[in-house]
């Protein structure tokens, strides 16, 4: 997703947003970019490091709940489904194939996307991924849609065994090196689509959303790791911030 078409997209998004939740100014504005005083706090929940942004101006950080049921958005504008190794075992047995082979062959794309919205860091991603509608090809890649196995009722006919991605929302996560060692983070996707986002003086009331993601990211991390080495996928990512360029 280009940058001119992340900004527009987040836009719009935000302004249909509005239509029906209450989006505070300071999150509409850290959304668009439009905040020169952030402030990444870094706070480490068992294995995984979050990154929250914390407005200086304000004296607020940026926190998340899920709204579900009265919000399904994440899977109404869905942008891909990248599925890692345990993800095609488990999801090609639910849908009924015999072989994951012809899960793949019918149900899944290869595509790959680059994503700059994750704080400095550039990611690109090769991976097997579900298809969101019928016909999809890799054109549609990073284009949001409404998923295929989203229901009337806003429940999802794959769950629980629906890709790992879709358990990270909000969260983006991914794997540096620091001091020698692989160290798991975590922030925000900020697209403009969820209503969960809201302001507070205090990190207390998303301490047990921290908690209980914490494993989530960190089994996904692990998850992609063992694809990648498998050959069934291939993630890259370069820091901006701190490489020499």
């Amino acid at each position: 997703m280009s940058d001119h078409f992340r900004e527009s997209y987040v836009e719009k998004a935000l302004q249909e947003l509005n239509k029906k939740w209450n989006v505070e100014p300071p999150v509409y504005e850290l959304h668009l970019g439009k905040r020169d005083d952030v402030k990444d706090t870094v706070i480490q929940v068992n294995d995984v490091i979050f990154h929250i942004p914390f407005l200086e101006r304000d004296a607020l950080y940026l926190l998340w709940k899920c709204l579900w049921p009265d919000c399904h958005n994440c899977c109404e504008h869905q942008a891909s489904l990248p599925l890692t190794k345990d993800d095609i075992i488990r999801i090609s047995s639910k849908l009924g194939y015999e072989r994951a082979s012809d899960f793949v062959k019918e149900d899944a794309i290869i595509s790959t996307r680059e994503d700059n919205s994750m704080g400095g860091l550039i990611t690109t991603i090769t991976m097997v991924s579900l298809k969101r509608k019928d016909h999809e090809d890799e054109s549609d890649t990073g284009l949001p849609c409404r998923c295929r196995f989203l229901s009337e009722t806003g429940s999802c006919s794959l769950h629980p065994d629906k890709p790992g991605v879709c358990w990270l929302y909000p969260f983006a996560s991914w794997i540096q090196i620091d001091k020698g060692r692989p160290q798991v983070h975590a922030s925000f996707q900020l697209t403009g689509d969820c209503p969960g986002f809201y302001t507070s003086r205090s990190l207390e009331s998303i301490k047990e959303v921290l908690e209980n993601y914490s494993k989530v990211i960190f089994d996904y991390n692990m998850s992609m790791t063992r694809t990648s080495r498998e050959g069934f996928g291939a993630s890259n990512w370069v820091d901006t911030k701190n490489a020499n360029l």
